[in-house]
């Protein structure tokens, strides 16, 4: 007869990590819903400012939000990480942004088509333009990524607001040379985000072509072809407004315009806020330092980090461009804004309060060597 056994049985396997925000990541569906939130508002209501769902829920509702819930500077456990970047649950979350997009596009261009108040109809444009803002930061989340398929998507969630270049300067280009003065998407210290507009979007215009000739040219294809990913990009909108306008009326264009300008200007103020100020130095060989958390303004509001997919963990970004956002870290050497994203923007826009906000901050970050900060050019003179 076997003698029972005097070993102890062994303790039960710590459970595993979980995404306590998990779940909540679908409520950054809500944003692609929004014209039809305007729609239902107004429609129980009968209050016609109500068109102008969108701004108010972007930059009044997320930002008290952000200030009630707070922040949240948990980091997922490195043993966590790989489970977490194959979880595909977290991929749909991003995927499904785009039938509610195009679902909300379709919806306004019928409201529009049968004859609104002006303003109603730039209210519900400008709801509109902030899900084509959100739906850029989601192709970024996209374009970013090996497989072709969300590459595809990211082309496609640009095409609403006529900004497809934005996947070739971005990758191609901010990345490599981000927090430097040759980046037209760095803004500079003392730079309003006004005159930071113009340069970044002209700037990054001109640099994507030039990106994607010099590839076609290794290639040994031509520019003016069908393989000219920027090209392709601005026939793909060129193509929506076209269908859109085929089914819905001329009437509809200018207010595809003017929702496209403001998603744009969403998408250019988070850049002008992203690295306000911030520069790489040159090492002794003449060429830039690698890009550290230094190097990016950061935020840990759960609100909005949830509705931009964790974009404000933005220096684990840009050190690790193709982490799925579930995963972005925390670090504490980053420089941290004093608020969320959607805060941050309305700030931005108001620039004598964003200058004393924001250049105290880039020189406390510098140890108050205002020399080793990316300077705007008027300030460089008056230095001089």
């Amino acid at each position: 007869m076997t003698a029972p056994s005097t070993t102890p049985p062994p303790a039960a396997a710590a459970p595993p990590w979980r995404d306590r925000k998990r779940y909540a990541w679908l409520l950054g569906l809500a944003v692609p819903t929004l014209p039809f939130q305007a729609a239902a508002l107004v429609a129980v209501t009968d209050w016609a400012p109500l068109w102008w769902w969108g701004p108010f829920f972007a930059f009044v509702l997320v930002p008290l939000l952000d200030a009630v819930i707070g922040p949240d500077q948990e980091n997922p456990p490195d043993e966590a990480i790989p489970l977490l970047e194959q979880d595909r649950y977290y991929r749909w979350c991003t995927y499904l942004y785009l039938p509610l997009q195009y679902a909300g596009l379709g919806c306004a261009c019928l409201l529009w088509s049968r004859g609104m108040a002006v303003p109603d109809a730039l209210g519900l444009a400008a709801t509109v333009g902030v899900v084509a803002g959100v739906a850029i930061n989601t192709a970024h989340e996209l374009g970013h990524k090996r497989e072709t398929a969300e590459r595809r998507l990211a082309r496609l969630a640009l095409a609403q607001a006529g900004y497809g270049h934005f996947y070739v300067e971005h990758n191609h280009g901010h990345h490599v040379r981000v927090a430097t003065r040759e980046d037209p998407a760095s803004s500079r210290l003392g730079e309003s985000v006004w005159a930071f507009l113009p340069r970044t979007v002209l700037g990054s215009l001109r640099s994507a072509w030039r990106l994607e000739a010099r590839r076609l040219g290794r290639r040994r294809q031509r520019t003016w072809s069908r393989h000219n990913d920027v090209l392709t990009a601005w026939g793909l909108t060129a193509a929506l407004y076209a269908l859109l306008v085929a089914w819905c009326g001329v009437v509809v264009l200018p207010c595809l315009l003017f929702q496209a300008a403001c998603g744009i200007l969403l998408l250019e103020t988070v850049n002008y806020l992203e690295h306000y100020g911030l520069l790489r130095e040159r090492r002794p060989d003449g060429r830039y330092e690698r890009v550290a958390p230094r190097h990016s303004w950061n935020s840990n509001n759960t609100t909005s980090n949830i509705f931009l997919y964790q974009l404000q963990r933005h220096s684990d970004h840009h050190a690790n461009p193709l982490r799925r956002y579930q995963t972005l870290r925390h670090f504490d050497e980053a420089p941290q804004l004093p608020s969320g994203y959607a805060s941050m923007i309305v700030l931005a826009w108001l620039t004598p309060l964003w200058r004393r906000v924001m250049d105290p901050k880039v020189l406390a970050h510098y140890g108050g060597d205002v020399q080793r900060a990316n300077l705007h050019h008027r300030r460089q003179r008056s230095r001089t």
